[in-house]
């Protein structure tokens, strides 16, 4: 292969695998950079693990008890493993390059918002026709507004854990079908755009590369990609959670009588502090139908070919482009060891 060197903005040569390297940490993937996913794999040994979790855990139950104990236990409870999950976050971050794919998360997110008017009009109308009929069922307005602080909140937590455990198996098989039967366009398709989009068409060019073989992602790399491809999903399901609370918060405060409510709980509505337009009760009812209409639009997204053409091409972009890029990668730097 020849020289893979170019010149940058200020005449200055740039090597093409350090630039890889920047892509790959731009795009939330620093376990792609092999100098990275070697300094984690250090610091994930089973000693400092073990340690780390004893820590947060023993944390976790101190605080947890003693909310409790002056709250309820289910607050107690969720503030416990609340402290539990910020410590394991806290370390994730400083020690396992978590930030780069949080920062990468944050500017997905932000970048995404524009995305909400265009999901929810092509989202809303399909799971509206199922969610509605809840929205004025009198069992789940008794089951929401009896949900009070933590438990409303560890419900939720609930859904967003079940989601994503049916979320990650599909990825998996997606990504086994994807590196599995991978092509020379595919490799090309994957690195346009990107620094290795020259080294892609000379790779191309030779031919000596077991495109399935290298196109293989495990380890570390594994959960850095099923990550990102988690979060752009979520970042979707989020918008469209959303969508769906302020819906139901507009629907609610101008169709549902509070006489219709009260007969439905057995109590006059509550209302927060100022103007009486929207009852406790209705939040409540819309922040749970939101997060269940979360769950359920993840999994119909991944089972329904309808939802899946819609909402689930742009992940699957993703992922192909990140594969594709970390095989010119991985054989750039092969080549340039062979080379010194």
């Amino acid at each position: 292969m020849p020289d893979r060197r170019r010149r940058g903005g200020a005449g200055q040569p740039v090597d093409p695998v350090l630039a890889a390297e920047a892509w790959f940490l731009h795009h939330g993937l620093p376990y792609f950079v092999d100098d990275v996913r070697a300094d984690v794999e250090a610091k994930l040994s089973r000693a400092r693990v073990v340690s780390v979790l004893g820590v947060g855990t023993l944390l976790g139950a101190l605080v947890g008890t003693g909310t409790g104990l002056v709250t309820s236990p289910s607050t107690g409870f969720a503030v416990g493993a609340s402290v539990l999950v910020l410590w394991l976050g806290t370390y994730a971050l400083r020690a396992l390059q978590a930030s780069v794919i949080a920062g990468w998360a944050l500017r997905r997110a932000f970048g995404s918002l524009g995305l909400l008017l265009p999901l929810a009009t092509r989202a809303l109308p399909m799971l509206l026709l199922f969610i509605t009929f809840l929205f004025i069922n009198t069992e789940v307005w008794q089951v929401a507004s009896a949900l009070h602080g933590g438990v409303l909140w560890s419900a939720i937590l609930f859904f967003a854990a079940a989601a994503i455990g049916f979320l990650v198996p599909r990825l998996a098989q997606e990504l086994d079908e994807f590196d599995d039967q991978i092509h020379t366009d595919d490799l090309l398709a994957a690195a346009e755009g990107t620094p290795l989009e020259a080294a892609a068409r000379e790779l191309v060019a030779d031919g000596d590369v077991d495109l399935p073989e290298e196109a293989q992602v495990g380890g570390l790399q594994m959960v850095n990609l099923l990550i990102v491809l988690v979060v752009a999903q979520v970042v979707q399901v989020v918008l469209l959670a959303v969508a769906v609370f302020g819906f139901f918060i507009v629907f609610g405060a101008v169709a549902i009588d509070p006489a219709v409510v009260e007969s439905w709980i057995g109590d006059a509505p509550t209302y927060p502090p100022g103007p009486h337009l929207v009852s406790v009760q209705l939040i409540r009812v819309a922040t749970f139908l939101a997060g269940f209409s979360g769950l359920y639009f993840t999994v119909t997204a991944i089972t329904d070919d309808t939802y899946r053409r819609e909402f689930f091409t742009v992940i699957m972009k993703e992922l192909q482009r990140a594969v594709g890029a970390r095989v010119v990668y991985r054989e750039l730097r092969r080549r340039l060891s062979a080379s010194d």
